[in-house]
């Protein structure tokens, strides 16, 4: 009995040892492992003073070999020469040069006549040279129908025909900016159908006349 004693005597204290060894244990396990929010150095860009944005560092591209000229040709655009010239430049300096005043050109000219059974023909004019302006009058058996400024298309006119003979005049109003007053007249009859092609060359006052004959 008294042996029985001593070993749960014992038997007690291992157990009160036991408890205190994992209480211990456990508190140790709670302790807070230090934390830190630093995890490695942050590169920053300074702001800009006056915008607040940050400033970024552009590289500046090397220089082409290729379009480095050390030696620009200057041009001088003050010079009267044909140095600045193009093609496009010649042609419109050959158009607008004046032709030779012909004798032909200060007289009426014309341009022929057809027999048609329709009730009408179209007329389509056109400056077939250099468009400078040139305007013609247009009349009919005396009575102006209209006033074009001929341009590098062709201009529809409409002329309604009588019986007998029609007298169709086209009168050079100016010389526009390079004489003569020049022009391309193509004539369709009532059914399209292609009748003539002519042009002419007036000087200011001048007609050119076609006669239209209506059956």
């Amino acid at each position: 009995m008294y042996i029985a004693q001593i070993q749960f005597k014992y038997m007690k204290s291992g157990i009160l040892l036991l408890v205190m060894l994992l209480v211990g244990l456990g508190t140790y396990a709670q302790i807070e492992i230090p934390r830190t929010t630093n995890t490695g150095g942050l590169l920053k860009a300074e702001p800009d003073s006056k915008s607040g944005f940050p400033l970024l560092k552009v590289e500046e591209p090397e220089e082409s070999k290729y379009l480095k000229n050390d030696d620009p040709k200057k041009i001088d655009f003050r010079k009267t020469n044909d140095e600045l010239i193009t093609a496009g430049d010649v042609v419109e300096k050959k158009w607008k040069k004046d032709r030779d005043i012909k004798n032909s050109y200060k007289e009426d000219q014309y341009l022929g006549d057809f027999t048609t059974g329709g009730k009408f023909v179209e007329l389509y004019a056109r400056d077939h040279e250099y468009v400078d302006g040139d305007k013609v009058r247009i009349i009919v058996n005396g009575v102006e129908i209209q006033s074009i400024t001929l341009g590098g298309g062709y201009h529809p006119i409409l002329v309604k025909l009588e019986s007998g003979f029609n007298n169709i005049e086209f009168e050079a109003l100016n010389q526009g900016t390079s004489g003569p007053n020049t022009a391309e007249l193509k004539v369709l009859d009532e059914d399209g159908k292609l009748v003539t092609t002519k042009v002419w060359n007036l000087l200011t006052g001048a007609k050119a006349s076609l006669i239209v004959v209506k059956k």
